[in-house]
């Protein structure tokens, strides 16, 4: 089977390519790199003839509200339209748990566009919301950070590898389209300020972090549940210490 990924070369594109691969299956990794741009549509329609199906990881180069709205938009419909030509029989996307629940994010707003476009695009999808990633906890870190101190929101975070999203992703890719929303999750579950000083802690940062419920999580303020399924997701198997300690060290 051809199957075309979208952003096929980043984190978690070429885990999900190198596992499809591993079962048989014709794996095209696409990105402006290759070629192939979902924004102006180069390269759209020669990647995807023949292709089956197609899973969407592409992310805007910017997190400012109007450029992250108009990429997430722009390239969900000309990739639905390229797809609907070529007759794929499955999109499968990547999302984000708490898309819906925090509208203050600009970039949680462009997802939520994103979906609605793969929703009402026509063709059989499955939506894969994830948490947030072990491998993002240091950006998260930096953002709360000023001086020595790091102010973190004491909503709850529950990271997962992205060794897991990738496994999940393929199996979501081989199945049949649910034409709905699945929900993946790491195992454990800690207030985010905590997760991050575990982090700073495990890599002999000495930033002091501080919990704060008014603390913004780019941008917008989180509830206890916003980043967190309690929807039945699908649970990962790596947790923080086995993840950690598979990392390269520095």
């Amino acid at each position: 089977m051809k199957i075309v990924i979208i952003g096929g070369t980043g984190l978690i594109g070429s885990k999900t390519a190198e596992r499809l691969r591993k079962r048989g299956h014709e794996v095209i990794a696409a990105s402006p790199n290759t070629g192939v741009n979902t924004i102006t549509g180069e390269g759209l329609a020669a990647v995807l003839a023949g292709a089956e199906v197609v899973i969407d990881l592409a992310n805007s180069p910017s997190f400012e509200d109007k450029a992250v709205l108009e990429f997430f938009q722009t390239s969900g419909r000309n990739l639905i339209a390229a797809e609907k030509a070529a007759g794929v029989k499955h999109h499968v996307a990547l999302s984000i748990i708490g898309t819906d629940r925090l509208p203050d994010s600009g970039y949680l707003r462009a997802k939520v566009a994103q979906e609605k476009i793969i929703q009402e695009g026509g063709i059989p999808y499955t939506i894969v919301r994830s948490t947030q990633f072990f491998e993002f906890l240091g950006g998260i870190a930096k953002e709360g950070t000023v001086g020595d101190t790091t102010r973190l929101s004491t909503g709850y975070l529950q990271p997962i590898a992205s060794d897991d999203v990738a496994d999940f992703v393929t199996d979501a890719a081989l199945a049949v389209p649910v034409n709905g929303i699945v929900e993946i999750s790491g195992p454990e579950r800690l207030r985010l300020c905590d997760f991050v000083a575990r982090y700073l802690k495990a890599i002999g940062d000495t930033r002091t972090v501080i919990a704060d419920p008014e603390a913004r999580y780019f941008g917008t303020r989180l509830q206890d549940g916003s980043l967190v399924s309690d929807d039945h997701p699908r649970i990962g198997r790596v947790g923080f210490d086995q993840w950690f300690a598979a990392q390269p060290k520095k």
